[in-house]
């Protein structure tokens, strides 16, 4: 089958369509937020001027940027301190998830913000220093530096960056987003267990303090569940992470109460009745925690297989123990 041409006028038409689409996609593509931005809710300017500020040494701009939002949260220490459990020689550099495991391993939660402008000056506005990444030259060929927004201007579209040897580096807003943009907007605030970002959102945030438990820093991570149920009272994960973290610090009345509310608040709930049942059974109150563990059985669920395997122990420690068992029932 022969290709039909196109008449040179036919052939001019085509090319501006097409030059035509690759120019609206072009602008679809530039987009940036900072154009919606002057019509949020903000001051028209902040600056943290009390965060510290660390010069970084050549290719350290990652133990730079945590140093100065720990000391924010009342660590002391310095990039030179940090540089060993961040910087990765090979690579000149910080990944992410390396500056997200040191703050835990210092007792700060870690929380990554929503990639969006407004919630990075929200955290801001708050007093939250924030640590951005960004990329300072091109999508192919990238210069990765991470940097801490400490304040903006809206009036002037300017921020306010730590960066670098400069304390205070003032970044035109479109400038400063297409940087960041290049890194996906990644930007994170390093805060006390106690205090919770602006922006939070409750599963994220959960998320990040499950990852302190892997770390077993279990007082703050008992402090952050604290905090997080002030913020959402219903919240399942918070109450059973209070309780989790309770156990862990052999507070078994502790873990009791933050138990014994989660099956209150969530009564088809079956892991707060297992829960609540095996530290009953810690404390030598087996007719109770037969109770509860008899709840969870009846509300089975994905956690079923555990239920039974708590519901067991419960009999054999109560034999144990030496309590009389129900008539009928054979010790194990």
């Amino acid at each position: 089958m022969t290709a039909r041409r196109l008449a040179p006028a036919a052939r001019a038409g085509a090319r501006r369509a097409v030059f035509l689409a690759g120019a609206l996609l072009l602008a679809a593509c530039t987009t940036l937020q900072s154009d919606r931005i002057a019509r949020a809710p903000f001051a028209d300017a902040v600056e943290l001027h009390d965060v510290a500020f660390f010069p970084q040494e050549d290719y350290q701009c990652g133990p730079a940027a945590l140093a100065t939002a720990l000391d924010y949260a009342g660590v002391r220490t310095t990039p030179a301190a940090l540089a060993p459990q961040v910087y990765l020689p090979a690579r000149r550099g910080s990944l992410q998830l390396e500056l997200l495991a040191a703050a835990r391993r210092h007792g700060v939660v870690p929380y990554v913000l929503a990639p969006r402008l407004d919630a990075l000056f929200a955290e801001v506005q708050t007093g939250h220093p924030v640590v951005v990444l960004q990329n300072l030259a091109f999508a192919w060929y990238p210069r990765w530096h991470y940097a801490v927004v400490v304040g903006f201007d809206l009036a002037r579209e300017e921020v306010v960056l730590r960066s670098g040897r400069e304390r205070r580096r003032i970044v035109p807003l479109r400038v400063f987003e297409r940087t960041w943009r290049r890194a996906d907007y990644w930007a994170m605030v390093a805060l006390p267990p106690g205090v919770l970002p602006r922006t939070a959102e409750e599963l994220p945030y959960l998320q990040a303090v499950v990852a302190l438990e892997r770390m077993q820093r279990w007082e703050e991570a008992r402090k952050a569940y604290r905090a997080a149920l002030e913020r959402w009272p219903a919240s399942l994960g918070a109450q059973l992470g209070l309780g989790n973290a309770a156990y862990a610090l052999g507070d078994r009345p502790g873990a009791e109460r933050a138990y014994r509310a989660a099956a209150s608040r969530h009564p088809d709930a079956g892991i707060a009745f297992n829960n609540l049942a095996q530290v009953l059974a810690d404390l030598g109150r087996f007719a109770e925690a037969e109770e509860a563990i008899a709840r969870a059985l009846a509300l089975g669920g994905p956690h079923a297989s555990v239920f039974r395997e708590t519901a067991a122990e419960i009999r054999a420690r109560k034999a144990d123990s030496g309590e009389r068992l129900p008539a009928g029932e054979a010790k194990e």
